[in-house]
């Protein structure tokens, strides 16, 4: 494995040294002299929290657009009206996020032939987070108004990310990585409906 720095990118030799686990210094570069690459110290698990709260957050606010028309909106809406709305919101994405876990790793398990460890969970897990990215566009109608169907559009982006990641985790073929997408997918889209 060759390391470079991503101060200069010169080469060096390791990225740190451990003394015993969660003990490591990080080495410093020979040319530059700063520390060859302080991301190593970027927590995973940390990243992994954040992700899922950030994905929570995004699919929370595409239930409640997808959900509700501007018509419902009402300025006189009573406490009980609200909190209705949110406990059916909060299902929604609960159980439809569930859902779409557990069908992703059953179509990984049986498509792609592969088992899945802890560490290969985190692993994919993570990367289903992090392809979601395009979940960001949500917030654009916040701002702009825009049809339903943007949402809908988004929602292919989402799928197309998620294909790729799988892609790359697994290094399996494309079709059986959009097979295992679309059937989690269409399975959330589906439990998310019929709660509709």
């Amino acid at each position: 494995m060759e390391y470079r720095c991503v101060q200069c990118g010169f080469r060096i030799k390791t990225l740190f040294v451990q003394y015993s686990p969660g003990n490591i210094r990080l080495m410093k570069c020979v040319n530059c002299k700063a520390v060859a690459d302080e991301y190593i110290e970027c927590e995973l698990m940390g990243l992994l929290w954040k992700s899922l709260v950030g994905f929570l957050v995004l699919d929370a606010y595409r239930s409640l657009l997808v959900k509700k028309p501007e018509e419902e909106w009402a300025t006189s809406m009573s406490i009980s009206s609200i909190f209705w709305i949110y406990r059916k919101m909060l299902m929604d994405v609960f159980l439809g996020n569930y859902m779409f876990l557990c069908s992703f790793l059953f179509a990984i398990r049986s498509l792609l032939k592969t088992s899945a460890q802890f560490s290969r969970f985190r692993d994919l897990l993570l990367a289903v987070l992090i392809s979601s990215y395009f979940k960001i566009l949500l917030t654009a109608l916040m701002v702009w108004e825009f049809p339903p169907a943007v949402i809908y559009i988004i929602d292919l982006f989402v799928l197309s990310s998620n294909t790729v990641a799988l892609k790359v985790i697994t290094k399996s073929t494309m079709n059986r990585c959009i097979g295992a997408c679309f059937i989690a997918h269409a399975i959330k889209f589906c439990i998310t409906q019929a709660f509709a």
